[in-house]
């Protein structure tokens, strides 16, 4: 069940990292008992619908406070895949927080057998080939419904061929709670 109050803890907390970093107003930060427990978290920025900034963490090492503070931190500021978010953008982003579950291994034959498995809107899904190794977070699904089109992204994201195959490849399943501002 998604806690509401949780939510709102790990947004102020999110948003205020970055705003910190940037020199802005923070708001008020909600506490919460979850906050001192590990946990693993992805901070997804958008900016006028479009993807900005996405990192988190697969497993729970830190604390969640510390955890979603230096997501919201690297997804604004070290995203490889954007610039450095900009003062003037802060107020026009949106964050999201993905609370993610532990990780459990999928076990299949064949890649059809493990397409076959994959609960679409419900798994994120983790592949890893050696060193190798990627995630969609369950959101994915809402872009890429048909099962075949998530895993052949699944493994570009990952850096292998969309058609690449190996008796090697292992796939782990995950859940999330999540809220939006």
């Amino acid at each position: 069940m998604v806690d509401p109050q949780l939510g709102d803890a790990l947004l102020a907390r999110a948003r205020n990292a970055i705003a910190r970093d940037l020199g802005a107003a923070q708001m008020m930060e909600p506490e919460h008992p979850a906050l001192h427990q590990p946990g693993s978290t992805f901070v997804t920025l958008t900016l006028k619908g479009e993807l900005r900034g996405c990192v988190g963490t697969l497993e729970a090492f830190r604390p969640l406070d510390q955890d979603v503070r230096e997501n919201a931190r690297a997804a604004a500021f070290r995203d490889r895949r954007f610039a450095p978010l900009r003062t003037g953008e802060l107020a026009g982003i949106r964050v999201e927080v993905s609370l993610l579950s532990s990780s459990a291994p999928i076990r299949f034959a064949t890649e059809e057998d493990a397409i076959r498995q994959l609960r679409q809107g419900i798994d994120g899904v983790i592949l890893e080939n050696g060193r190798q190794r990627g995630t969609f977070l369950p959101q994915v699904w809402e872009d890429l419904p048909d099962p075949r089109q998530f895993m052949s992204q699944l493994k570009r994201k990952a850096g292998l061929a969309a058609d690449f195959w190996s008796e090697d490849l292992k796939l782990y399943r995950y859940e999330v709670q999540k809220w939006s501002e």
